[in-house]
């Protein structure tokens, strides 16, 4: 039977033991009150620790590392600075084995903590900005609480029942926003080359932030265009409304946006509320290879932190610093790739740190996050490298034509060194 407490009775001492790995819901369906209470009440349980594959709340600090230890897929939206001080561990995962790794174990759950709209005539609460691992971690821990939303959007796809939650914490507060990044001159560039690839009734996937943001923006003539995500943002509203986006043309799941996170702000969450176009799936449905496989003309985009001369991807690390993961990257890439008539866009901007540092590189300064055989084109704002099918040393021309100018003498010179030595 459910236990229903306030935010104010909540004492968790009564549902976790010492020891207890917790899984929290993540991005903008962070339980951010049941956060709270861990990081205020966990020094006094002991020896907890706590997974979150993205958040955007702030309120993981090195500070809360007292009251439990925290682990991630990456050091993404507000957990970068943890890294900086060895307060976060990171476990190198894509976002679509989470929940597999939990069912089996690997990933320990004993509790989940979630954050669910209020019940539906049934009984049923809708899983609301984030339904990617949600449901994995429900059935696999011992104890499952909820935050109970009533600003939460009922959004159609992943339900809860209440059957399911062990003790429900009853609150009405706005969820977690993140406001579009403001276009630069840089994120335009980028956008211009990337909607070359997007024509009529093709499929997207896509994050969020500025250049995701700024490519929608240029979108507005296409026809039919169809969504198949594992996140999506504020920008998705607008090509709605707009009419561009229909999904008449999908193969699967036609008039239906797919997605499994809303990463955006009340506006997008309103607009989905009870809105029977947008569906709200698991990793095992948006990223699965057998169903993306099924979706002709797919456009997918994905970043990188830097790309070295025969197409190697580093989307996580630079240098020491931990400055992203590995999401569904690796997942998207491939089915873009493969996809009749799609592509696969790797963007980056061709440089950092005010110019003074090329993203084009002769080696990565830090992992493979996704392979060379993987990658199809690479985008940056001074134009678009196709490397599917090419040799190496087509590939390294085409990179370092798409490189900033100030870089391309050196990059030249190494990568003549590159090949006297062999690639």
């Amino acid at each position: 039977m459910t236990v229903h407490v306030t935010p104010e009775t909540l004492d968790l001492r009564q549902f976790l033991k010492p020891g207890d790995h917790i899984v929290f819901g993540q991005a903008c369906g962070e339980p951010v009150t049941l956060v709270e209470a861990l990081i205020e009440q966990g020094q006094h349980i002991g020896g907890l620790s706590a997974f979150i594959a993205t958040s955007f709340s702030g309120l993981f600090t090195p500070e809360s590392a007292a009251s439990f230890r925290l682990s991630s897929m990456g050091a993404i939206g507000a957990l970068r600075s943890m890294t900086k001080v060895h307060a976060l561990d990171v476990i190198p995962v894509h976002v679509s084995q989470v929940a597999p790794l939990i069912a089996a174990g690997i990933m320990p759950c004993d509790v989940a903590m979630i954050q669910v709209s209020p019940a539906d005539a049934d009984g049923n609460h809708s899983c609301g900005l984030i339904s990617d691992y949600v449901r994995a971690a429900v059935d696999k821990a011992r104890v499952v609480i909820a935050e109970v939303n009533e600003a939460v959007p009922y959004t159609h796809g992943e339900l809860i029942p209440a059957s399911a939650i062990d003790v429900a914490v009853k609150v009405s507060r706005q969820p977690v926003e993140v406001a579009p990044t403001k276009i630069g001159e840089t994120d335009e560039g980028i956008a211009r080359h990337c909607a070359e690839f997007i024509g009529d009734g093709s499929v997207i996937q896509t994050g969020v932030g500025a250049v995701p943001d700024a490519i929608l923006r240029l979108l507005g003539d296409r026809k039919d265009l169809g969504v198949h995500s594992g996140m999506l943002g504020d920008g998705l509203v607008d090509l709605i409304e707009a009419g561009v986006v229909t999904n008449a043309r999908k193969e699967i799941d036609p008039g239906v946006t797919i997605n499994g996170a809303l990463i955006g702000t009340r506006r997008l969450y309103q607009f989905c509320d009870r809105n029977p176009a947008v569906r709200m799936t698991p990793t095992s449905y948006t990223h699965d290879a057998a169903v993306l496989g099924q979706l002709s003309r797919l456009v997918t985009l994905n970043s990188a932190l830097e790309v070295d001369l025969t197409g190697q991807v580093n989307a996580e690390q630079s240098g020491s610093a931990y400055m992203g993961g590995t999401g569904g990257q690796v997942d998207f890439v491939r089915a873009g790739a493969r996809s009749p008539g799609g592509a696969s866009l790797m963007v980056l901007a061709a440089t950092a740190k005010g110019g003074t540092l090329s993203k084009i590189v002769p080696a990565l300064s830090g992992p493979v996050t996704t392979a060379r055989t993987e990658v199809d084109v690479v985008v940056t704002e001074l134009g678009a490298a196709e490397l599917k099918g090419q040799s190496l040393a087509t590939r390294t021309r085409r990179l370092i034509a798409i490189a900033h100018p100030d870089f391309r003498e050196d990059l030249s010179r190494a990568a003549h060194e590159i090949q006297t030595r062999g690639f």
